[in-house]
């Protein structure tokens, strides 16, 4: 898959690490001695530190509770899975390895908190895979509009096409020549991404925004401004329709 508009901003590697962890509904952890799928059990407290709630019962409280030191050394792997239905739905992997600590004090809720420390981060993407600095990853901040990407570009495609159409006039016309379908892909602070569909191939193209988001509510307006935009665009072509 082509990935298009190099130069258009986007987000940062760490940025993309800290979005695909937070908004991950589900995790696979895997130690010397277990894996381990837990779902809806880790979160990042103030400082951008992974922490994860273990069930007393599980095999993962009971590796950290015969460790030295109660520390545990781990593979944490994220997958970031397009919600609307496009070719190669796998839009990147994280991997974060460190070690698992137990984090003192106590809940009334049972159950381990575990924070992991971390030693290296690894991004996987159609681009390519790097490598993200810990420092980077601390100070980045998940993209504003993750809790509201999902619910926003399925909205797109079932009750808007004639949106998804319309802002195919940002594309360049050489880049729709013989695609099938164009269904929105990605949305974040600094845009869209619309995937073009041909026979046998597809490629990315970001719709940036006029200036990046700084919170959600300003989505609204952004995304108007690139339909206005897009009415005012000249090039009138049939785009397809999706399926």
């Amino acid at each position: 898959m082509g990935v298009l508009d190099a130069c258009v901003a986007r987000p940062t590697s760490a940025e993309q690490v800290r979005t695909v962890v937070a908004a991950a509904g589900s995790l696979m952890v895997v130690t010397d001695r277990h894996s381990w799928e837990p779902a809806g059990l880790h979160t990042f407290d103030d400082r951008g530190r992974l922490l994860l709630r273990v069930p007393d019962d599980c095999a993962l409280a009971a590796e950290v509770t015969l460790a030295p030191r109660g520390i545990v050394a781990a593979v944490l792997k994220f997958t970031d899975v397009a919600p609307t239905a496009v070719r190669d739905r796998v839009r990147a992997r994280v991997t974060l390895t460190g070690w698992f600590v137990p984090v003192g004090g106590t809940s009334q809720d049972a159950g381990l908190d575990l924070r992991l420390d971390f030693a290296h981060a690894e991004l996987e993407t159609t681009a390519g895979t790097v490598t993200v600095g810990l420092d980077e990853l601390t100070l980045a901040r998940p993209d504003p509009l993750a809790p509201y990407e999902a619910d926003m570009l399925t909205h797109l495609v079932d009750d808007h096409s004639d949106v998804v159409a319309l802002l195919t006039r940002l594309v360049d016309p050489r880049l729709m020549q013989g695609v099938l379908r164009v269904t929105p892909v990605s949305m974040d602070r600094y845009g869209i991404t619309l995937r073009l569909e041909h026979a046998g191939a597809q490629h990315d193209v970001r719709l940036p925004f006029p200036a990046p988001l700084r919170d959600a509510a300003e989505a609204g307006g952004q995304v108007q401004a690139l339909l206005a935009a897009a009415r005012a665009c000249r090039r009138r072509y049939g785009a397809p329709s999706r399926p």
